[in-house]
């Protein structure tokens, strides 16, 4: 069996500093796998982006990201410009893993280091906006604020709740956005907007179903925009959306593309995996199979 190089890129802080217990079972379980592997802890923001860079600089036969979505979200920054991307393995042990419960890559860290030990990697797309590149979903609006606004120490101490807690807040405070939309094939929408998100796959935000088409290897973006609403419509959308319901309603509007232009007169942050990613105005883009991502051959592993 021969040995391949991995280079592990952790969260210390992440999913209630789960990473930190199982560090020492983690490497043990990858080695007797035939997979040599050497650490690296991340000690700010935009670390991970910066050792990922290195990583596939040095020539490591892979890259693990260990944590969250907004540890992968450093980790395939640091990847998406360089020539030679090496596969990238996945360790779901942070607070939100919207984008390994997408490709069913298992939170239990047995099962995931499993699958990386068994080396069957799938091309996925990437997506771009502006400079910055994102791999599961990018949004605008003020409800796609809240990922980043809620503090680490929160997340750390009482998990996904701290999101629910600053959801609760923030709905009282919805206010609609004038927003202008060129997309590819599609043409322009000009509307009063409670937020859009651009999906890469049908997990986002813990909802599993709110884009159910979307795939991560079409080449395209699957687009889904909230017209103007009060609190109460919001309130019912959600529920719709938790079934899969929501995109023939009025209120919503869907679409796929492979490119779209996004502005506004307003000042309109972006949410890009779940972390602060600029500001409109934005061009994004279909990167198509950019990326390799070890995944479960027969497809039968699930992220539960």
């Amino acid at each position: 069996m021969s040995i391949k190089r991995a280079r592990l890129i952790y969260n210390p802080t992440s999913g209630r500093e789960e990473i930190k217990r199982r560090l020492p079972d983690i490497l043990q379980r990858l080695e007797r796998g035939g997979i040599e592997t050497s650490c690296h802890a991340t000690i700010s923001e935009g670390d991970a982006t910066v050792a990922a860079a290195e990583a596939a600089d040095r020539g490591f036969d892979m890259i693990i990201a260990a944590g969250g979505d907004g540890t992968l979200y450093e980790v395939i920054n640091g990847l998406a410009e360089k020539d030679v991307r090496p596969p990238l393995g996945i360790l779901p042990l942070g607070t939100t893993n919207d984008f390994a419960r997408a490709l069913g890559i298992p939170k239990h860290w047995e099962y995931a280091c499993d699958l990386i030990i068994q080396q069957y990697a799938t091309p996925i797309d990437l997506g771009r906006a502006n400079k910055r590149y994102f791999i599961n979903i990018a949004g605008g609006g003020s409800l796609t604020e809240l990922t980043y606004e809620v503090p680490s120490k929160l997340k750390t101490m009482i998990g996904q709740l701290a999101y629910y807690m600053k959801g609760l807040e923030k709905m009282t405070r919805l206010r609609p956005t004038e927003l202008r939309i060129q997309a590819a094939e599609i043409g322009e929408i000009h509307e009063e907007i409670m937020m859009f998100l651009i999906c890469n796959s049908n997990s986002v935000g813990g909802f599993e179903k709110l884009a159910p088409d979307a795939s991560l290897s079409d080449g395209l973006f699957d687009v889904v925009v909230l017209k103007k609403c009060n609190l109460g419509e919001f309130i019912r959308l959600a529920s719709l959306a938790l079934r899969g319901e929501h995109l023939n309603d009025p209120h919503v509007v869907h679409f796929q593309t492979r490119e779209m232009t996004v502005t506004t007169p307003d000042y309109v942050q972006l949410n890009l995996d779940g972390e602060y990613g600029g500001t409109l105005p934005c061009t994004f883009t279909v990167l198509p199979s950019h990326l390799h991502i070890f995944v479960d051959e027969a497809g039968n592993s699930t992220y539960k």
